[in-house]
């Protein structure tokens, strides 16, 4: 289980367009859909320790923050011809596992996580309600093994800020988790 940082893209960078498939229903799921609304972007995937050490308190986060104004989309872009586990219908699984109120999208060219230089599974984006970069970083201090108890107290912070309309902290602590499992193909540039 190797460690890989967020990229920590800059602050202010506008959200990069997307239109991509939910597995659990067949619809296609684009930027637009969330026109003049803050969004949270979570790159992700089925089988990474770090992601199912936090997905229980994140998919209770999510949907509760989307009540309260907040776009949600998750983005599974592994390779799943080399990691099985990553696949369409094992996404379909974790959405139905977790209660997820919010798409949990398959990017299978992995051009989306390029365009967003994810690097890491989690690795979250949040952004205002013009799509601008607001916040990118953990969740909270828990990792797998640390003994730090899973709170999402980073994420709430910056969720909490936006949409009362309060300034973030530009100081943030990246996220880390698993690399994004790329093709060998497709390797992005900016690592």
């Amino acid at each position: 289980m190797a460690e890989t940082p967020s990229t920590m893209l800059e602050i202010g960078t506008q959200a990069p367009s997307f239109s991509l498939p939910e597995p659990a229903t067949g619809n296609q799921v684009s930027l637009s859909d969330y026109s003049g609304k803050p969004l949270l972007v979570v790159f992700s995937c089925n089988h990474c320790p770090y992601v199912l050490h936090i997905i229980k308190s994140f998919s209770e986060f999510a949907n509760a923050a989307r009540h309260r104004g907040l776009g949600v989309v998750m983005i599974n872009s592994n390779d799943v011809t080399g990691y099985p586990a990553d696949s369409p219908e094992k996404m379909v699984e974790l959405a139905r596992q977790y209660g997820f109120e919010f798409p949990y999208l398959y990017d299978e060219t992995q051009q989306v996580a390029q365009s967003y230089r994810a690097a890491c599974t989690p690795d979250f984006f949040l952004f205002d309600a013009s799509h601008r970069l607001v916040y990118r970083g953990q969740y909270d201090a828990s990792r797998p093994g640390n003994d730090v108890a899973v709170s999402g107290s980073d994420m709430k912070a910056a969720v909490d800020a936006l949409l009362a309309g309060k300034p973030l902290s530009r100081e943030q602590i990246p996220s880390v988790g698993c690399n994004i499992k790329w093709r060998a193909d497709n390797a992005p540039d900016y690592f």
